[in-house]
């Protein structure tokens, strides 16, 4: 064990530690996976963790406070590694293996990597898709969307302002429109994650405040006269940088204007199905990342002469959460791989039915994994006892960051509202 990840007293012995290591982590998730993943598929899997495997041991990665994730990107980058959720052939990218259930794998493998790590990566995803969806060929577009995939800058995007939180249609940053088909912008947005970092970001505003109807979308480089940024502390993230951000007099060229007024509110829909199941898969990743080292420390560590997995208090605990991973997870590939089948089919033109219901299911998942997540992860830790808090492990990182994802991407509470009324609309298509 390298001595940067040490703190000043080790709790696990050396022998656990060591068993602990990603390698067997990787292979109690692909004995568990393995059922349900098609061989093309699994192939994928074992590439991407191939590459964290080798990545961590080349670079002496030990996941301790002193390392900056931020440094890792242009690798994961370089190999495809930030997104799988399109084939990006539009800059000369055309990665074989894409879509939902692609990304869904790359996710868990990286986040069983490095969880905060994987928190910014997705976060730069978010950036990137709404660019892939409006880039319509125009270079400048090209240009950042390249930059983001292939991990030449993080990315952000700009939603949430100080007094609107979930609220995200009736913003106050304003958007002026000039004579050129530039626009200027002002006002402040807040908790994006990466923006302190990132060279581009997409961003929303309106034309006239609090009303929907007038939001427009754009593409903005911080280099730019009128963009500052100051990091937003999140001491449960503490390697992942959020931003408070502040529009003043900020002028959008008309080529990076990725949405005129009037589209900005129909293009931050559009992108909800895969940034929710995104998180919902980030979450899923967490819970496999805890729940591997929980499982595994269990069948090592001794109280009372025997492996403590023995006693029920732990066994049947861990048997409850470990089912209840495996059939979210089963159900959530089992979702990407179905709207994979539909997004290519129609050409990335989802029926507006079957992308409505598609709203709906994006919402249960991200409310059920990241509820499981927050479940999950404590409980392997508690498990664990204090090892599970104090010493050389991920434990510490995946606690804290499910804690918060029932907040990114819409809160619980959203969630709930949305399904509720999705109840309201199947009731009226099936009742009358």
């Amino acid at each position: 064990m390298s001595e940067k990840r040490k703190f000043d007293t080790q709790v696990i012995n050396d022998e656990i530690l060591e068993k602990l290591s990603l390698k067997n982590r990787y292979s109690f998730v692909n004995n568990n996976l393995t059922p349900l993943l098609s061989q093309e598929e699994f192939n994928f899997f074992r590439k991407v963790q191939r590459f964290c495997l080798r990545f961590e041991k080349k670079n002496d990665i030990v996941h301790g406070p002193g390392e900056d994730v931020y440094d890792w990107i242009p690798a994961f980058g370089a190999e495809g590694y930030i997104t799988r959720q399109h084939a990006f052939e539009m800059i000369d990218l055309d990665y074989p293996e894409w879509g939902l259930a692609a990304d869904m794998l790359r996710t868990i493998a990286v986040d069983n990597f490095d969880p905060q790590f994987s928190m910014a990566g997705g976060a730069t995803v978010l950036a990137i898709n709404p660019i892939y969806e409006h880039h319509e060929n125009v270079p400048e577009r090209l240009e950042a969307l390249k930059d983001l995939v292939n991990g030449q800058s993080p990315g952000a995007i700009l939603i949430t302002e100080p007094e609107r939180g979930s609220d995200a249609v009736h913003q106050l940053t304003t958007c002026d429109e000039q004579e050129d088909g530039s626009f200027i912008l002002n006002g402040e947005k807040v908790f994006n994650t990466n923006a302190p970092k990132s060279r581009w970001v997409v961003a929303y505003a309106t034309a006239e405040k609090n009303n929907g109807n007038m939001m427009a979308q754009f593409l903005i480089n911080t280099n730019w006269d009128g963009w500052s940024c100051e990091r937003v502390g999140i001491p449960w993230t503490p390697k992942v940088w959020l931003g408070k951000e502040k529009f003043t007099n900020l002028r959008v060229p008309k080529e990076y204007v990725l949405g005129g007024i009037g589209k900005g509110r129909e293009h931050l829909f559009e992108g909800l199905v895969p940034e929710r199941i995104a998180i919902a898969y980030g979450a899923i990743g967490q819970c496999w990342g805890s729940l591997s080292h929980a499982v595994i420390y269990a069948n090592l560590r001794k109280q009372f002469d025997q492996e403590i997995l023995k006693f029920q208090g732990v066994g049947f605990l861990l048997a409850d959460l470990w089912a209840k991973v495996t059939n979210l997870t089963f159900g959530l590939l089992k979702f990407c791989e179905g709207f994979d089948e539909k997004f290519k089919k129609f050409e990335g033109n989802i029926p507006r039915n079957i992308a409505q219901a598609m709203v709906a299911s994006a919402s249960q998942f991200k409310y059920q994994a990241t509820a499981l997540s927050k479940e999950v992860c404590y409980e392997s830790a508690n498990l664990m006892g204090g090892a599970g808090l104090s010493d050389n492990t991920l434990m510490q990182d995946y606690v804290n960051i499910s804690r918060i994802q029932e907040i990114v991407g819409g809160s619980r509470q959203i969630q709930q509202y949305i399904m509720s009324l999705s109840l309201r609309s199947l009731y009226k298509m099936s009742v009358g």
